[in-house]
């Protein structure tokens, strides 16, 4: 952005969903195009569709999820032993399901040094503070990984669209944004984002979904009801949102979102391709005998307070 002047609503019609791309090492390539035929999917086309809709077979998906899952583990090792500081930005859609894909991700990680940051609205003396002073705190440590559902592109999307900061604020946060993360990226932060892509018939079927489980009405909120009205609105704010944002030092990474298990799958597996790693699975141990009992007695099983055992 050249300057914090507005920009005409014509000029941000305009603007088009950027396509963000990698080069991945010709053997990695041929890795991936392997998994995939084995999968029942293929590469992406022009068009940033896959040519195949064959749905992924659950024994396959979970043989796959706990393979990347073991990789995660040898991930954080690694992250903890060079002391390496690791963001992932998981912005998106509505039941896009970034949720589903940040709880496989932590599924089998220590939370010492991996958490998931999900802050809430922002509270009156929040709101009076340098924009991203509020999500600084919440940064990693040398040997962490933060996972943050949802960031400090509250301000490019929601707040934006449903008009809780001013067209100041807004230009401002497009302005600093990227040199912000350049800052962060500058101190030795690893910084990914991704952005959960769903189709409008998918998110209204996962919507009707969640109005009938009982254990998902909490995922609907009255915000999430009044943004599928503004749909339109939503498309036009993450299109300016990646114009501005998409920069080299940290660019967007699209995740197609349709199919939540090729969703978690894909994703996990660029995130393990974004931070080079080594294993360091130890070697198995041997279990020293445990301790014989040299008169100890056990607490009598009336004096103790047990769980009703109902099942």
């Amino acid at each position: 952005m050249k300057d914090g002047k507005k920009k005409s609503s014509k000029d941000e019609d305009s603007v088009t969903k950027l396509e963000i791309s990698e080069e991945p090492t010709p053997d990695r390539e041929a890795q991936e195009q392997n998994l995939a035929t084995e999968l029942g999917s293929g590469p992406p086309s022009a068009h940033g569709e896959s040519p195949k809709k064959k749905k992924l077979k659950k024994k396959d998906y979970e043989k796959e999820l706990r393979r990347l899952q073991v990789e995660l583990v040898k991930l954080q090792e690694w992250v903890k032993q060079e002391k390496l500081k690791v963001v992932v930005i998981f912005e998106g859609r509505d039941a896009a399901g970034k949720g589903g894909v940040i709880k496989r991700i932590m599924e089998s990680l220590n939370p010492r040094s991996a958490r998931v940051v999900a802050l809430g609205i922002p509270t009156e003396r929040e709101k009076t503070q340098w924009y991203f002073q509020r999500y600084t705190p919440y940064l990693p440590a040398a040997g962490e990984m933060v996972l943050f559902d949802r960031s400090w592109y509250n301000r490019a999307g929601v707040e934006r669209v449903m008009g809780f900061c001013t067209d100041e604020e807004y230009w401002e946060f497009m302005r600093t944004c990227p040199e912000f993360e350049r800052m962060l990226i500058r101190s030795g932060i690893i910084l990914v984002k991704y952005w959960f892509s769903v189709s409008d018939e998918e998110q209204e079927r996962r919507f009707l979904a969640r109005l009938e489980d009982r254990t998902k009405r909490w995922k609907l909120s009255p915000m999430d009801v009044e943004a599928r009205s503004r749909w339109v609105e939503y498309s036009k704010a993450k299109d300016v949102m990646m114009k501005y944002t998409d920069i080299k030092q940290s660019p967007w990474y699209v995740v197609n979102a349709d199919d939540k298990k090729k969703a978690r799958l894909n994703c996990i597996s660029h995130l393990l391709s974004m931070v080079p790693y080594k294993d360091l699975t130890p070697e198995k141990i041997e279990l020293p005998p445990r301790q014989e009992n040299e008169g100890y007695v056990r607490t009598p099983y009336e004096d103790q307070t047990f769980v009703p055992e109902i099942y």
